[in-house]
Formats: structure tokens, sequence, C-alpha cells
């Protein structure tokens, strides 16, 4: 009963924490946006899906974008579209996954997954991130990556999305994202998750690039330390900020997606802020704004309004059921 208190509890105020320091924020953006600018100039820019294209990994016709959402002027060169990843374009968490493809070759102990669980659990309870989590997630990763070299994760975290990411993405979240692309706009992704995850998330989507967590490296591996610090809060607004004047973008004429109320500094700077499967915080925000919301979420209301202990439990019997699968699977093997 105690767990099931701990998961129904309400969400501790993410206000109350200090916010990191002003020139790590600056630092975070500036080095995504420089990774991300770099990247145009060094890889050929992905070619859009048509529009009857089928979403990613999915059979059937492609899903349509919802009504009402503002009509992107077709080759618009000062306009672009900002997207969040967690909840927004994908169910749950990039780093869940990422950890999750980690224990399985063998780079986490199961402590590390079960806690991994616990934390994804919360975030699809009440979809909101927890800096505590995020900040345990970093640094559990960077201790796993320091020292090795980075052409491994990048293979690695290749192998581990083109796995799971066909299957998690939001349809309504793929159909924004197409409709400008078809405009012949510039997509972005933009996310707290590592820059190689980012970045294989957004080709697969045939995004323009994406912004991301920079990690240093020296002489092609990794130091176990960030530029700057997460991409996360307003740390992606100054991403986007930096992005825009290096690419001549007029932030008026842009848009942007998310879920979170973390993300409210990055939609406060477009001309069209979108609130996708928004927590509860960034909901009323944007209500109080008119801000447009988009819900592409199915049976979440109930569940959090009627038995939010018994999904609770669904959900960690469900991360407790593949532990035990994985670890049978290997002394098998």
């Amino acid at each position: 009963m105690a767990v099931l208190r701990r998961l129904t509890q309400a969400k501790r105020s993410t206000t109350a924490r200090s916010a990191p320091a002003a020139e790590a924020v600056t630092e975070a953006g500036e080095a995504a946006a420089e990774a991300a600018e770099a990247a145009l100039r060094t890889e050929p820019r992905p070619v859009p899906a048509r529009a009857d294209a089928p979403a990613a990994g999915r059979p059937g016709k492609a899903p349509k974008a919802p009504v009402e959402n503002h009509t992107p002027d077709p080759d618009d060169p000062r306009a672009a579209a900002f997207f969040d990843c967690d909840n927004t374009i994908l169910r749950g968490a990039a780093i869940f996954y990422l950890g999750v493809g980690l224990y399985r070759r063998g780079f986490l102990t199961r402590r590390d997954i079960a806690r991994f669980a616990w934390q994804q659990a919360l975030f699809r309870l009440h979809g909101t991130e927890d800096p505590d989590h995020i900040s345990d997630a970093r640094n559990t990763a960077l201790g796993i990556v320091a020292g090795k070299p980075t052409a491994d994760l990048e293979a690695i975290c290749e192998e581990i999305f083109e796995q799971v990411v066909a299957d998690k993405i939001w349809p309504g979240t793929r159909a924004l994202v197409q409709m400008h692309l078809d405009a012949g706009q510039r997509v972005w992704l933009v996310t707290a998750a590592p820059l190689e995850v980012a970045r294989i998330i957004a080709r697969r989507l045939g995004m323009t690039g994406a912004l991301g967590t920079v990690a240093e490296a020296r002489d092609g591996a990794y130091t176990g330390r960030l530029v700057g610090d997460l991409l996360h809060g307003p740390a992606k607004a100054a991403a986007v900020r930096a992005l825009a004047r290096r690419e001549r973008l007029d932030l008026d004429r842009c848009a942007a997606y998310s879920d979170s109320a973390n993300d409210i500094p990055m939609l406060s700077l477009v001309g069209h802020p979108y609130v996708v499967n928004p927590d509860g915080a960034l909901r009323r925000h944007a209500r109080a704004q008119g801000w447009r919301v988009r819900d592409f979420r199915t049976g979440r209301k109930a569940a959090r309004v009627g038995l939010p202990a018994a999904a609770a439990v669904g959900v960690l019997g469900g991360a407790t059921a593949a532990g035990v699968a994985l670890r049978r699977r290997r002394r098998r093997g």
C-alpha cells in the first residue's frame, strides 16, 4: 500500500527546486544549436515523406492533422516548427527506452532498470517530468558512457530506436509534423534526451534535425560531462532562440508543440504555440493564454479520474514481468 500511496500522491512542484545556473542553460542551448547547424552542413537534408504516406511503421492511410490548426505558409524561409519528444511525439520517455535497451546489452543492472520502470510509471500516470528523475537518469547515463567511443553509443542508439520508435509515435502528432513538412517548413525535434537519440527519432520522422542534450567528447570518446546542462525547460528555449538566430528564423512565424509545463518558456517564444497531451499545469496555462490544445490519448482521463492506483499496478506489474522474462532469458543463454 505504501507503494500505491506514493504513486497516487500529488506530484511535487517543480518551481520549488532551484533552476540551473543561467550560464549552464545558455551553454546547453548554444551547444545544441551549434550541433544542429553543423549536422545540416555535413548531412544531407531528409526528403519529407509524401502527404499521403502512412505514418512511420504503421500500415494504411496517413493520419490527418486535427482541424482548426493554423495553416503554415508554404515555403516560408523564416518559419519552422519545434516539437518536444516525450509524450508529445513519443509515448512515454525516450530515456526509458534507451535504459531498457542498455539493460539488455549489459550496460545497466536490474536495480537501474527497476528505477527507470518506476519513473516511467509515474510519468505515464501524471504526464509530468520530475526534475529529480531527469537528474538521476542523466547521472546514470553519463556514468555509463564515460570513456567510451562516441561511435559505439551512436550504433547502440540506432539499434535500440529503430526497433521501438515506429510503434511508440502518436499518429496525431505525426500528422502535425507532416503538415509542416508538406508546407516546406523546417521541422525540429527539441528534447532533453541525448543528441544521439534525438537525431535518430528526427530522422525516422523525416524532420530537418534535432536539438538535444550534448555530451562532451574528446578524441572520439565521452568525458562523462555535459556541455552546459540538460536541454530541459529554459535550456530548450535558449536552444530554439539560438537556432532561430543562426537560421534567420522569425519566431513569430514559427510553431512549437509540447505536453509539459516545463516547456512554457519554449512555447512562449513562438507565434503559434500548441499544447499536445498536456499535463494539468500546462492545460491550465494554455486555457488562460488561449493556446490550442490537442489530446491524442485514449482512456487516459478515465484512468486518472477513476482508478489511478489500478493503472499504476498494471504498469509496474508489466515492468516486473518484463524484468523476470529478461532475467530468465539471460540465465538460459
